[in-house]
């Protein structure tokens, strides 16, 4: 299996219910144009029906401050307790979805499912990317995203991992090296 993989919070709800968030390590993005994300999820999971029956998600990226909590939402059921009160996250209305995201988590991805496909264990879901949130403080001057200040976190084999230390650029293999003046 491939690994590390991004260990993001799903948070997903029905109409007049509490709102749920479920971890998920097999999640990443499909298509560029439209942008578009896979999800896969047990059938036997809380989130699978909701996620199912509401067609909509909000991805929230975990960072190393939340890590302890999206830990949480991963190994309790949410038919048990409210995970939002239970790990004190806030949920927050989205823009273009019902489904809440997480205030605390710096970028949330809005998703419509466009197709469920049926793996094994869990089904995979396939949905469009609707909207995007991304905190300010994570843009550089120019305005682009830089994922370094967001502290992220993966997970490989049973272990959360921080990430951030940039090793290089796509291209940097075949960049010509610039000399030196004198």
């Amino acid at each position: 299996m491939l690994f590390p993989v991004p260990a993001v919070m799903l948070s997903c709800g029905r109409e007049n219910e509490k709102p749920n968030i479920i971890t998920l390590a097999w999640a990443g993005n499909v298509c560029s144009d439209p942008p578009m994300v896979s999800v896969s999820v047990r059938r036997s999971r809380y989130s699978y029906d909701i996620i199912k029956e509401t067609g909509e998600f909000v991805l929230n990226v975990t960072t190393e401050q939340l890590a302890r909590k999206a830990d949480l939402c991963g190994v309790k059921s949410g038919r048990d307790i409210d995970k939002f009160a239970e790990t004190g996250l806030t949920p927050q209305p989205s823009q273009k979805v019902k489904a809440p995201g997480i205030a605390e988590s710096p970028i949330n991805i809005e998703c419509r499912v466009e197709q469920i496909i049926p793996l094994g264990t869990h089904d995979l879901f396939l949905a469009k990317v609707v909207g995007v949130n991304v905190d300010e403080s994570l843009l550089n001057k120019k305005g682009a995203l830089d994922l370094k200040r967001a502290n992220l976190v993966a997970w490989s084999h049973g272990e959360y991992m921080g990430l951030g230390k940039k090793i290089g650029k796509f291209g940097y293999s075949v960049q010509k090296r610039k000399s030196k003046k004198k």
